[in-house]
């Protein structure tokens, strides 16, 4: 069987929506990868090796490049990876937080990439009050009041 044109046109709309469904950002650049190949086979009508080969190197192509040029720091800013890191670091509130409230709270230096990070707690802390981490809940930070002040 020999691929035309437009199975592989279809095929990267396909992948193309389906990222909309699976949020990992990673299916749109081999649906892109597809449609270079469509565009191709069109073109100059490549066998199905080489139209193969197209698809695989486009499509890594465009993901190494989507997270070495587009999204260099991605790694530094996923707070999951390196909650040892943050426990136990101390921050000022910008924005009060209460139990079922999200506050924010800065930091003096930044921590993986960023100085202010949206937080819970399970009391109320006043805006401008100085909060220790206590855990890493999903991408908040969990926030108690600083006993050493």
């Amino acid at each position: 069987m020999e691929l035309e044109w437009w199975h592989w046109a279809v095929g990267g709309i396909a992948l193309i929506v389906a990222e909309l469904v699976v949020p990992a950002f990673v299916l749109i650049w081999f649906g892109l990868g597809a449609l270079v190949v469509a565009l191709a086979v069109s073109v100059a009508g490549v066998g199905l090796t080489m139209q193969l080969a197209l698809w695989l190197a486009v499509s890594l192509a465009l993901v190494a490049g989507w997270f070495k040029v587009f999204k260099p720091n991605m790694h530094k800013t996923r707070i999951g990876m390196a909650d040892a890191n943050v426990v136990g670091e101390i921050g000022m509130l910008v924005r009060a937080v209460a139990p079922f409230e999200k506050g924010e709270v800065r930091f003096q230096k930044p921590i993986l990439g960023s100085d202010v990070w949206e937080c819970i707690a399970d009391e109320s802390i006043k805006s401008g009050e100085r909060v220790r981490v206590v855990a890493v809940e999903g991408s908040f930070l969990k926030v108690g009041r600083n006993e050493h002040d």
